[in-house]
């Protein structure tokens, strides 16, 4: 995105939510969706797995991720995908929620790494959420349905329930 002060590229720096401007340090706010994330308005190389329309650069909180604009879908690397769970979860507060299992048939769904375009290993994710997730183990990528990402941050974690308290 260019600067609407000066035209300049914009761009986010690591940790921010906001585009700043490097030539007139001007800041920019991107609007955010009623799924959180913040647009770039700059495309990626990636095209979605299940749409095939390219993929736009996006903010959820802080971080970065891929998002389609037609499906809403979420292509999240793997270590920001951990981060991004808990930053949200952190947010949310103690609001959380037990979704209804998912349908065992989106286990034979196969669908391409929009890296690699190799096949996406799809499986129950073993955290909290009743959720399938695709991800693709060789380019450390996770493809997030619409409504995936916010169904494991309001479930309930009982991972930690059983760890020792210091």
């Amino acid at each position: 995105m260019n600067c609407p002060n000066c035209g300049a590229p914009m761009r986010v720096r690591d940790g921010d939510d906001c585009l700043a401007c490097e030539y007139c340090k001007s800041v920019h706010l991107p609007e955010k969706s009623k799924d959180g994330v913040a647009l770039l308005r700059e495309t990626s190389n990636f095209q979605c797995p299940l749409c095939a329309v390219p993929l736009e650069h996006a903010l959820i909180g802080r971080y970065r991720t891929l998002y389609c604009i037609r499906c809403h879908g979420n292509l999240i690397s793997m270590p920001v995908f951990v981060s991004l769970v808990e930053h949200l979860r952190a947010q949310q507060g103690d609001a959380w929620e037990i979704p209804p299992p998912p349908d065992p048939q989106r286990l034979r769904r196969r669908i391409h790494c929009p890296q690699c375009k190799q096949t996406m290993d799809t499986h129950y994710y073993c955290g909290p959420g009743n959720v399938i997730i695709d991800d693709c183990d060789r380019c450390e990528l996770n493809w997030l349905d619409n409504g995936e990402l916010m169904r494991i941050v309001r479930a309930p974690d009982h991972s930690l329930e059983n760890s020792p308290s210091w």
